[in-house]
């Protein structure tokens, strides 16, 4: 599965805090200050690709809150997605200390 696509990548960090829905995604990608969200058509491609590959499920359906009876889809993480999420940030925790060793990125500040 490694390395990850993005919007990938970006979907399991939203889903590991909890079952959201695709709109709930995006907006959690822009509170922790993603410059690059994905706009809608990405974002549900990457949902259904994840499906087919087993790495998050989909979660019972829920009435929209501020709209009258709409229902809308949640998805949850799955076994499966939480080992290649924490695979992924291992494998980019390693990218980023070896840019800092070779003097690319500064070092840390506490």
């Amino acid at each position: 599965f490694l390395p990850l696509r993005p919007v990938e990548f970006d979907v399991l960090l939203s889903l590991a805090a909890g079952e959201r829905h695709g709109y709930g995604i995006i907006q959690d990608s822009e509170e922790r200050g993603i410059t690059s969200v994905p706009d809608v058509g990405t974002l549900y491609r990457a949902l259904a690709r994840m499906q087919e590959q087993g790495l998050i499920g989909e979660a019972a359906q829920r009435e929209a809150p501020e709209s009258g009876n709409e229902l809308r889809h949640y998805y949850k993480l799955t076994p499966l997605g939480l080992r290649v999420a924490q695979a992924e940030a291992r494998r980019m925790a390693a990218l980023t200390r070896a840019a800092r060793a070779t003097g690319l990125l500064k070092p840390a500040t506490s």
